[in-house]
């Protein structure tokens, strides 16, 4: 076979990075002050990645609102993940966090104020003092904008550190040796469709999460798993799939979030008979109880046919007897989504809601440092120059459950931690390996399928039976005949997109091109969540499973590995010991 440079044209820097969201950003400007040349591939806009969407904050224990530590942080960061965490990680993070905080400050992020000046920091569920025994204000927050504000500061100084963004560029495949060295990555212009390797010393996946192979998703649509896809085919595991965290209250049909905050102004879920349905499931709590829990409740109505609407695919929630007045003073903003993602005036009547998928909780195994990891000659060895950090990645910080706000922390830490370590690697003075004659042959073979299909299935059809398998058979309510039916459903669609032709051949923004290229990303991630889920015989943390209601720490304190070659499973013990600590052992979770 010819060389690949003599086929397809390439670039050489110091460092790619894969994804332009928080933790992306982030390294890339720690390597671009350290006067690396550094490439940033976005399908969007950077300002566009889907961290603009974080709202609450940033977790950190400033102690400006009263004493706090990074100890009680960890502590009720190891609880939250139902005792699946790693806890040298999640010690890492904790005591890390001050610092990143601090440093975004000095980049020019706005955050709230206090009146002497210092961060404003708001409550957020699960942040607590003294180990559990009370609340405590941890979430370093800019309004309920804090992903928006956070994403223009980074890109703001990567402008001015000169960071190359690649824009509305895809990255299609891993280029890697016979060693199973990273070498780059081959991507995809999706303006023009032309075709280029980008080679590399050393590649960062921050790509981001997969909601989009639910129907449900507060995800925006670019969060298809393209580096769990990319991983997954150059033969690497995925970590800890079958953990998906759900909110209960999304917009149906457009996964925009509705906060809790509108059941604590005492809005209340109802039924196709205007039962108020949560009276019967917590008849103390109510719509007031803990969210994995009203999720459960809402899909157990919908499955026994108490849902509303023509498909009778979710319920309401109903804000009328508060009165219009008091929604217009308190709850602003959820009046203005309700008139624009459910065509509904919230204060006439109810807005359709249903359970709906947030956050990955697993991905690329990697180490505090953002090296990726993976199974070699019976341990686990650093894949060399390969980094994955933010949410497609898996630390494991956040293990069966995340604390809010640590999601925005994760990006920080580890989006930091990576380009130091990269910083430190002394990537000036290494040469680039020679590309192999076939490291782009997977990605052409791909490419060069799609032009050449005369198949019968359509992207869109098989996209979109995937994310009703995914929502009907591993959603909120598990049991061991839903998960292995799921497991079937999605096998026989991972054989249906090998028949996908599109219809459009032009070169116009390539939107069916890249579509299709987007669904070998969502079958991989759904294959690997949902055998993931069908293995794991206990409920810990997001999975909840019928059949096995309890949590099972004598065989189950392990992460999953999954490989998509042969569709198998392997399985790492957690790490139950801190860096500098004691280790938190595992108790029953109570609040």
């Amino acid at each position: 076979m010819v060389a690949i440079k003599s086929s397809i044209p390439s670039r050489r820097f110091d460092a790619v990075v894969v994804g332009a969201g928080g933790s992306g950003m982030r390294a890339s400007l720690q390597l671009a002050e350290a006067g690396l040349n550094v490439a940033v591939l976005s399908k969007v806009f950077p300002t566009r990645s889907h961290t603009v969407a974080a709202q609450g904050g940033v977790g950190a224990s400033l102690g400006n609102m009263s004493e706090d530590n990074w100890y009680w942080h960890m502590f009720d960061t190891v609880k939250g993940s139902d005792y699946l965490g790693d806890q040298d990680a999640i010690e890492f993070m904790c005591r890390e966090a001050p610092k990143v905080v601090y440093e975004l400050e000095h980049f020019g992020m706005p955050f709230d104020r206090n009146p002497d000046g210092t961060i404003y920091q708001r409550p957020f569920g699960g942040h607590t003092a003294n180990f559990g025994e009370k609340p405590v204000q941890r979430a370093c927050a800019a309004a309920d904008r804090t992903g928006h504000a956070m994403l223009h500061t980074l890109y703001q100084r990567n402008v001015r550190a000169k960071t190359h963004f690649f824009v509305e560029w895809m990255a299609i495949d891993l280029v890697r040796n016979e060693d199973g060295d990273v070498l780059g990555v081959v991507a995809l212009e999706m303006e023009t469709g032309d075709v280029m390797i980008l080679e590399a010393k050393t590649t960062v996946f921050a790509t981001g999460g997969a909601g989009r192979i639910w129907a449900a998703s507060t995800n925006a649509f670019i969060n298809t798993g393209d580096g769990m896809g990319m991983a997954a085919r150059a033969g690497l595991p995925l970590e800890d799939m079958e953990f998906w965290q759900f909110h209960p209250t999304g917009v149906a049909g457009a996964g925009v979030l509705i906060t809790e905050g509108v059941r604590g102004e005492g809005g209340i879920l109802i039924n196709s008979n205007g039962e108020r349905f949560m009276e019967r499931y917590a008849p103390t709590l109510k719509d007031l109880a803990p969210r994995d829990f009203v999720s459960r409740s809402m899909d157990q109505e919908i499955k026994e046919g108490r849902g509303c609407g023509p498909n009778k695919d979710h319920v309401l929630l109903d804000l009328r007897h508060i009165g219009a007045d008091t929604i217009r003073k308190r709850l602003p903003s959820i009046l203005e989504i309700g008139h624009k993602f459910a065509n509904v005036d919230a204060t006439k009547e109810p807005i359709p809601v249903v359970p709906t998928i947030h956050y990955q909780m697993g991905g690329i195994p990697t180490n505090i440092h953002g090296q990726v990891v993976a199974p070699k000659n019976g341990s686990q060895e650093v894949v060399k120059g390969m980094y994955a950090i933010g949410e497609c990645a898996c630390v494991s910080v956040h293990g069966a459950n995340r604390l809010g706000t640590n999601s925005l922390l994760d990006l920080l830490v580890f989006g930091r931690a990576a380009g130091n370590h990269i910083v430190a690697s002394n990537l000036k003075a290494q040469s680039h390996q020679s590309l192999p004659a076939d490291g782009a042959e997977r990605a052409l073979d791909r490419l060069n399928s799609l032009e050449t299909s005369t198949g019968s299935e359509r992207v869109q059809d098989v996209a979109n039976d995937i994310r009703k398998s995914m929502q009907q058979h591993c959603g909120v309510f598990r049991t061991q005949t839903l998960l292995d039916e799921g497991v079937r459903k999605i096998m026989e669609l991972d054989e249906r997109r090998k028949h996908v032709s599109f219809k459009d051949k032009s070169k116009v923004f390539n939107t069916a091109r890249v579509e299709a290229l987007e669904l070998d990303n969502l079958i991989e991630t759904a294959k690997a969540t949902i055998v993931s889920a069908a293995a794991r015989s206990e409920s810990r943390g997001a999975h909840a499973h019928s059949d096995f209601p309890n949590r099972d720490d004598d065989n189950w304190m392990r992460h999953s590995l999954w490989f998509s070659e042969g569709n198998r499973l392997d399985y790492k013990p957690v790490v139950t010991k801190p860096l500098t600590v004691e280790t938190f052992k595992p108790k029953a979770r109570t609040f």
